[in-house]
C-alpha cells in the first residue's frame, strides 16, 4: 500500500493529461476514495466490534450491581479526560464540528492521532454508558484516514476537502449501512458541494467501505429493521394533520436539543475547574440520574425488572422495541411504549444525559441521541393521538416513531435529505416514505427559524468560522490565491527603524494601499495599513518624529501561494484591512505582493459568472 501510495504521488506530481478523465473528475482521485473507503471500513468494523464487546461486559456488570450505574460512567469518562488531555484536544465531543473546522481552516490537515483518541475515547465514554452515538466517532476517524492519505500525497487543499469527504462517508456507509446516506451527508453537511468533481470519488468511497464492512461481516440487514406489521403500513391522507404536528413536535425537540448542548457546553467551559475532572462530574451526574431512574422504574413497575436506563448509551434497543406495533398493546405490551409520561420523561432524560456526556468532556456523536429522542418522542405522541381517538384506522404509534426519528435528525442537523435518506437505509421501509419526508421538512423548517444553526454549526459560527452557502463556500475552495492580481510592492524596502516619512513619499509615488515592513535580510515583518497612516497624518507636525516601527502591526496574517480563497475570506473577516500580503514559503518568508480586498471580490463575482 505505502509503495502504490508513493507512485501515485510521483505520476501525480508528474501532471501526465491521461490522469485527467475529461469529465472534470480526475480518475486518480476515485482510486484513491476507493482506498480510503477501504480503510475507512476496516477500522469502522474494528470501532464497531470493539465497543459491542465493552458495552455487553459493562452491561453485564451494571445487571449484576445497580450500584455499578454509577461507577461505570464515571470510570469511563475518567480514562476519557485523561485520554484526551494528553494526546488529542479534538477527539474531545461530538467530532463533526471538529472536522468541518479541519476543513474550513486548515485545508482539511487533520493529525492522525486524532482518529486514533477518538476510537478509544468513544468507546470508552459510550461502552461505559455515555449518553452518545458513533456518528460523530467514525466520521472523525473516516475524516482522519482521508487526511492522512491526502498529507502523504500532496494534495492540493481543494482535493484534500474531497479526501476527507470520501472518508467520512465511508464511515457513514460502514457504521450505519447506509451508502447513499453517507454520500449524502459529506454532501450536504460537511463539503456543501454537490459538484461531480466532488461526488464521483465520494460515491466511490462509500461503496467501497460498505463491501469491505460485508466481505469482514458477512452481514447485509437494516440496523433497525421493521417487524412485519409494519410492512404493511399505508399512509392515508387522514394522517396528514398528525404527521405535520409530529415534524412541528420534533422540530421543538431538536432546538431544545441543540440549545442545551450548547448552553452546556458554555457552563463546562466557563467552569475554573481543573479539566481532567470536569468529565468524572459529568459521568457522575448521569450516573445518579441513571440509579435514580431504575430504582423509581421498579418501585413503580416491580414486575418489569429494569437494570439499565433506556438512555444510557445509544439508545438502539429502546429503538427497535418502540418500531414494533405490538409494544403498545395495553397490558402486555413494553414497559416504556404505553405510557406517555414515561416516554416523555425520557425525552428529558436523554437531552440532559446527553449534555452531561458531551459537555463535560466525552467523546461520542449526536446522531444516535438524535434518533433516540424521535423515536421516543414520536412514540409518545402517537400513543396520546391512539388514547384520545385521534389516530385513524391503520394507524400506530411504531410508525410515528419511525418518522419522528427523521423528523429530530432534520431538526438538529437542517439536512433534510439526507435525515429521509438515512431513515430509509437504516429502516428498510419503503411505506412510510412519504410521512418521513413531510415531517423531515416541517421539523427543518420550525427549527431553522427559531435557530439558524444546526447542532453542528452552532458552536463554529460563535467562533467566527466562515460557514456560507454550499455555492459560496465550493467555490473558494476551488478558487488559487494565484488567480487573484497581486499588487506589487515598491522597490523602496520598508524598515522598522525607517522614518514614518518615508511610507508618506512612497504613498504618493506608488499609491499602494497598504506598506509591508521587512527584515535587512529581505524577510517579512509586518504591515503599516492605510487606515493607521491616515490617522498619523491629522497630525502632520509630529510625522517627523516618528518611526514606522511605532504603526508596525505584526499581528496581520499572511497568505501563502498554495492557499485558495476561502482561506484568504476567512482572514479578511478577522482584520479590517484592506489588503494583506503574500508570502513565499519556508522558514523565513519573503514578501511577494499584495492581496486586496477588491481584487478577491472581483475574482470570486468573475467565478460566479463562469459558472
Amino acid at each position: 500500500m505505502a509503495s502504490f501510495l508513493t507512485n501515485l504521488t510521483k505520476a501525480r506530481s508528474a501532471g501526465r493529461k491521461p490522469w485527467n478523465s475529461g469529465h472534470g473528475t480526475e480518475w486518480w482521485l476515485i482510486v484513491i476514495g476507493a482506498i480510503i473507503g477501504s480503510l475507512t471500513g476496516l477500522g469502522a468494523v474494528a470501532f464497531d466490534k470493539t465497543l459491542e464487546y465493552v458495552n455487553e461486559h459493562v452491561m453485564h456488570t451494571q445487571r449484576e450491581a445497580s450500584w455499578m450505574l454509577i461507577v461505570t460512567p464515571v470510570v469511563g469518562m475518567a480514562l476519557t479526560g485523561v485520554l484526551v488531555k494528553l494526546f488529542a484536544s479534538e477527539a474531545k465531543g461530538h467530532g463533526v464540528p471538529q472536522v468541518m473546522n479541519a476543513l474550513i481552516k486548515r485545508g482539511g490537515l487533520i493529525r492522525w492521532p486524532i482518529g486514533v483518541v477518538k476510537v478509544i475515547a468513544s468507546i470508552l465514554t459510550v461502552g461505559s454508558g455515555g449518553s452518545a452515538g458513533t456518528e460523530g466517532p467514525v466520521v472523525q476517524i473516516g475524516a482522519t484516514v482521508g487526511s492522512v492519505v491526502g498529507q502523504r500525497l500532496h494534495m492540493t487543499r481543494e482535493h484534500m476537502g474531497t479526501l476527507v469527504g470520501c472518508g467520512a462517508a465511508a464511515g457513514i456507509s460502514s457504521i450505519f449501512n447506509a451508502p447513499i446516506a453517507g454520500v449524502f451527508f459529506v454532501l450536504e453537511i460537511l463539503l456543501r458541494d454537490f459538484s461531480v468533481k466532488a461526488f464521483a470519488p465520494i460515491v466511490v468511497a462509500s461503496v467501497f467501505s460498505q463491501a469491505t464492512t460485508q466481505a469482514v461481516l458477512g452481514e447485509n440487514h437494516a440496523i433497525f429493521a421493521t417487524p412485519g406489521d409494519l410492512h404493511g403500513y399505508t399512509f392515508s391522507i387522514f394522517e396528514l394533520p398528525g404527521f405535520v404536528l409530529l415534524g412541528g413536535v420534533c422540530g421543538l425537540v431538536a432546538v431544545g436539543f441543540n440549545l442545551l448542548l450548547h448552553k452546556g457546553e458554555d457552563l463546562y467551559d466557563d467552569w475554573k475547574l481543573h479539566p481532567l475532572l470536569k468529565p468524572i462530574t459529568g459521568g457522575l451526574a448521569l450516573g445518579l440520574i441513571g440509579y435514580a431512574f431504575i430504582l423509581a422504574l421498579n418501585a413503580a413497575q416491580p414486575e418489569h425488572g429494569a437494570h439499565v436506563p433506556m438512555f444510557y448509551g445509544n439508545g438502539y434497543s429502546t429503538i427497535r422495541e418502540l418500531l414494533d406495533p405490538k409494544a403498545y398493546d395495553t397490558g402486555s405490551g413494553s414497559i416504556i411504549a404505553t405510557s406517555v409520561v414515561l416516554l416523555t420523561l425520557l425525552v428529558l432524560l436523554k437531552m440532559v444525559g446527553t449534555v452531561f456526556t458531551l459537555a463535560s468532556g466525552g467523546s461520542g456523536g449526536v446522531f444516535a441521541p438524535s434518533l433516540f429522542l424521535g423515536a421516543v418522542a414520536g412514540a409518545a405522541l402517537g400513543v396520546a393521538l391512539e388514547r384520545m381517538g385521534l389516530m385513524p384506522e391503520g394507524g400506530s404509534p411504531a410508525a410515528y416513531a419511525l418518522v419522528g426519528m427523521a423528523a429530530v435528525v432534520a431538526g438538529t442537523t437542517h439536512a433534510t435529505l439526507t435525515s429521509i435518506l438515512i431513515l430509509f437505509e437504516l429502516t428498510r421501509n419503503v411505506y412510510v416514505l412519504l410521512p418521513i419526508m413531510l415531517a423531515a421538512v416541517v421539523a427543518t423548517v420550525v427549527a431553522t427559524v427559531l435557530e439558524r444553526d444546526s447542532i453542528y454549526t452552532f458552536k463554529l459560527r460563535r467562533e467566527g468560522v466562515l460557514l456560507g452557502g454550499a455555492r459560496d463556500i465550493s467555490l473558494l475552495r476551488k478558487i488559487p490565491v494565484t488567480s487573484v492580481p497581486i499588487e506589487p510592492l515598491p522597490e523602496d524596502a520598508v524598515f522598522a527603524s525607517d522614518p514614518l516619512g518615508k511610507l508618506v513619499s512612497l504613498h504618493a509615488n506608488y499609491h499602494v494601499p497598504d506598506f509591508v515592513v521587512v527584515e535587512q535580510d529581505g524577510s517579512y515583518i509586518g504591515m503599516v495599513t492605510g487606515k493607521d497612516m491616515r490617522t498619523a497624518l491629522i497630525d502632520r507636525e509630529a510625522i517627523p518624529l516618528l518611526l514606522v516601527a511605532e504603526l508596525l502591526r505584526t499581528d496581520l496574517p499572511v497568505i501563502h501561494p498554495d492557499e485558495t480563497l476561502d482561506v484568504v475570506v476567512d482572514r479578511f473577516a478577522e482584520h479590517d484591512v484592506s489588503s494583506l500580503c503574500l508570502v513565499t514559503a519556508g522558514k523565513n518568508p519573503r514578501p511577494i505582493g499584495l492581496i486586496t480586498r477588491i481584487h478577491v471580490m472581483s475574482r470570486y463575482r468573475e467565478a460566479l459568472e463562469e459558472s
